[in-house]
């Protein structure tokens, strides 16, 4: 599958001197194209990671039957963007206190998660989760219910998810934030 924007095999891997981060934050689709827009990311995908099934098809995890969330793998160029700016657009774009959902989409796989390759970019993944939490409760919102891991098992999702809201503008998008900016450091 060849990326629509990017014109790069999904399947290619990462280049040397990239980083890759999956992230989890409601229906994959808007998600997909928040990240896709921030200067510096080399390729996104939509797919399904954190479950047990291998494999799983859109239905499968929508039934949720696989424990997958759906996500977006991630490949940036840490010289043009940084794990933490990604992580603030991350937290900033969506609800992450909701537990099994995002906005009306209801559901394991809507999920908020963030997983890592590596300890050293879970603790950064830890300590952003830290910050915001400081600052949404400030606001009145409850504890962020984001799953945090290491992981490395991302199952890419069909074809006609890729890239779903560059191929259908006007598609579906329920992604929204809360409010609360990250705080600056």
């Amino acid at each position: 599958m060849i990326h629509s924007i990017f014109n790069l095999d999904l399947d290619s891997p990462t280049p040397e001197g990239h980083k890759e981060i999956i992230l989890g934050a409601g229906c994959f689709w808007g998600v997909e194209r928040r990240l896709w827009n921030l200067q510096g990311v080399r390729l996104t995908s939509v797919g399904y990671a954190g479950g047990t099934s291998i494999n799983p098809s859109y239905e499968e995890v929508c039934s949720g039957s696989t424990g997958h969330a759906e996500v977006v793998k991630v490949v940036f160029d840490p010289e043009q963007i940084s794990l933490k700016e990604i992580l603030i657009s991350f937290w900033e774009m969506h609800d992450p206190t909701q537990g099994m959902r995002q906005g009306n989409d209801i559901g394991s796989q809507y999920r908020s998660v963030i997983y890592t390759n590596n300890e050293e970019d879970l603790n950064l993944a830890k300590s952003t989760l830290e910050t915001y939490q400081q600052e949404i409760s400030k606001a009145g919102f409850g504890p962020i219910t984001t799953e945090l891991k290491v992981l490395n098992n991302y199952y890419l999702a069909e074809e006609y998810h890729q890239q779903y809201l560059q191929k259908n503008p006007n598609g579906y998008c329920g992604i929204g934030g809360i409010g609360c900016s990250f705080p600056e450091q």
